[in-house]
């Protein structure tokens, strides 16, 4: 019983490590963001893919207002994985870092530094008492210096960089089928098309042009493209991955994910 009462006190104070080292709260978050539905980054030859899984939990919900990939600069995209708000939160945050960059410096922020800027305020958040961490993370990716670089955020306030990787529900097996198909000279074409068969591997079923969100910064023309619903159908078909009607009615009726997370 002492035992459980220690771990109690240190479930409470964010500010607290355990004897062991741990900061409770910070693993709990990590929790969180294994509770929302997946996103994926892969990072291309010419430029960096973001894939996220957006399904409605009802057929009665307007597509649209599932938000998982973002626009936070011309040349920047993110996608998120956990809390809907606090995703808002460090997105608007992101988003004034980078226009803050352009006014003082006059010219688009760095991936890395940008995505370092979005940790540092997480972190703190780690630090302050009567706070909580942020119960999300971030796929960065962008072009910087005529080169892709893709970023994530963990809830400690740690980024990582990566060629290709997951956040979010199933990331081990998504992962794990990443790491056997990633070729690091992949077309964005085809970064898009690994990233969906990935993504369709832990579905369960064939996706929909409504339940998936697909984006691209292409080292080109360094601009954000979201892909419309008819390019994503296309996409789709291509890869053999569309739903069938009987797919998508069965998937209506599924359980939905933690309404505060996506």
């Amino acid at each position: 019983m002492q035992g459980q009462a220690q771990q109690q006190a240190y479930d409470r104070g964010i500010t607290i490590f355990s004897p062991d080292g741990r900061l409770y709260q910070v693993e709990y978050a990590r929790e969180a963001v294994k509770r929302g539905t997946a996103s994926i980054g892969v990072r291309a030859e010419d430029g960096v893919v973001l894939v996220a899984d957006k399904r409605a939990r009802s057929s009665l919900m307007e597509p649209a207002s599932v938000e998982k990939i973002h626009k936070a600069d011309d040349h920047v995209g993110v996608a998120s994985a956990g809390h809907v708000a606090d995703a808002r939160q460090l997105i608007d945050f992101a988003r004034r870092q980078a226009q803050v960059n352009r006014l003082r410096y006059g010219e688009a922020i760095g991936i890395e530094t940008l995505t370092k800027e979005i940790t540092d305020h997480i972190q703190q958040y780690t630090q302050i008492g009567g706070a909580r961490p942020f119960g999300v993370a971030l796929i960065v990716g962008g072009i910087e210096n005529g080169e892709p670089r893709l970023f994530e955020t963990d809830p400690s306030g740690t980024p990582y960089e990566w060629q290709a990787l997951s956040i979010g529900a199933n990331r081990t097996d998504v992962r794990e089928y990443l790491e056997e198909e990633y070729a690091e000279d992949l077309s964005i074409e085809e970064a898009i098309g690994l990233a969906l068969e990935a993504l369709a591997q832990v579905n369960e079923e064939d996706l929909t042009p409504e339940g998936v969100g697909v984006a691209t910064i292409e080292v080109e023309d360094k601009v954000f493209h979201e892909r419309s619903t008819e390019e994503k159908e296309s996409i789709l078909a291509e890869h053999d991955l569309l739903a069938t009607d009987d797919e998508e009615d069965e998937d209506e009726n599924a359980d939905a994910d933690d309404e505060t997370s996506e």
